[in-house]
């Protein structure tokens, strides 16, 4: 077999990743990510993310594709990027005035937890078919992702249990500031062009409200913006999944950079992401 990349056909996050709803996932997770301070003050100081977030969003995306399905070096050296552009930028504190960097282990944990925690959160609770076992064996493959931002796996959490205390320990650092409600107003309501408008309200809004809605409570205190009770968001989250799981899987994996389907080239049908194959 070809070389396998960083995970392999048969870990949990293959197949996890292959998943329509990594897409709203990945938009709790900027939610999430957004009522930390000092990490979404970075974003706000270092990117042009009230004009390319879209592209912010791809670029992320693309990250993740490549270190799931692409090759060892494709991965490494995806890693390597990133690690090169965070160590060049810095930021202000909001609070303090002090500048700090933007590759802090504290703030790349931070996002690497909220990232994890959404991706598993999301597909779980919208019916991806994942024991605790495995779900706590997706989050120890993900220390690896952490080695390729520059965190010391060591010191990132290794299952469920170390996740959750690890939320509990950062909950008083949160805050949903100026730089968060303006994430927050960008998600229900993005630039999209006149005629993408009503499509944007139609569509995209109840997917915000959605990825939104499966926040914790305390984000929801935070933001200052009820959510439906959680057996009405379950359902919405079940639904929409079956509705996505519905499109021909080779149909959604078309999509630009196409990982998967390269990937499946590179080492033969056979592995396929699918629910049933996820930690064999």
């Amino acid at each position: 077999m070809s070389d396998p990349g960083l995970f392999g056909p048969w870990s949990v996050t293959w197949n996890m990743h292959g998943d329509p709803m990594m897409w709203i996932a990945g938009i709790r997770a900027l939610y999430l990510q957004a009522l930390h301070p000092r990490a979404v003050r970075g974003v706000m100081e270092n990117s042009d993310f009230r004009r390319d977030a879209w592209g912010r969003l791809l670029r992320t995306a693309r990250f993740v594709g490549t270190t799931t399905y692409g090759t060892t070096e494709a991965a490494e050296k995806a890693g390597a990027r990133v690690r090169r552009i965070h160590s060049m930028l810095r930021a202000t504190d909001p609070e303090t005035g002090e500048r700090y960097r933007l590759d802090a282990p504290e703030l790349l944990l931070w996002v690497h937890c909220a990232e994890i925690d959404s991706y598993l959160h999301v597909l779980r609770r919208s019916g991806f078919p994942l024991t605790d076992a495995q779900a706590d064996r997706y989050i120890a493959e993900q220390r690896t992702s952490a080695r390729l931002v520059g965190l010391d796996p060591a010191t990132v959490p290794a299952d469920r249990a170390e996740l959750a205390a690890y939320f509990d320990t950062v909950r008083p650092e949160l805050a949903a500031g100026a730089d968060a409600r303006e994430v927050d107003a960008f998600l229900l309501r993005p630039p999209v062009h006149p005629l993408l408008v009503p499509a944007r309200e139609l569509l995209w809004r109840r997917v915000a409200r959605l990825a939104y809605a499966c926040l914790p409570p305390y984000a929801h205190e935070l933001y200052g913006r009820p959510a439906p009770a959680p057996a009405t968001v379950t359902r919405r989250l079940r639904l929409t999944g079956t509705l996505l799981r519905c499109i021909p899987a080779r149909l959604r994996w078309q999509l630009p950079p196409k990982n998967i389907l390269h990937a499946m080239a590179r080492l033969g049908p056979g592995t396929r992401p699918a629910p049933y194959k996820a930690g064999r």
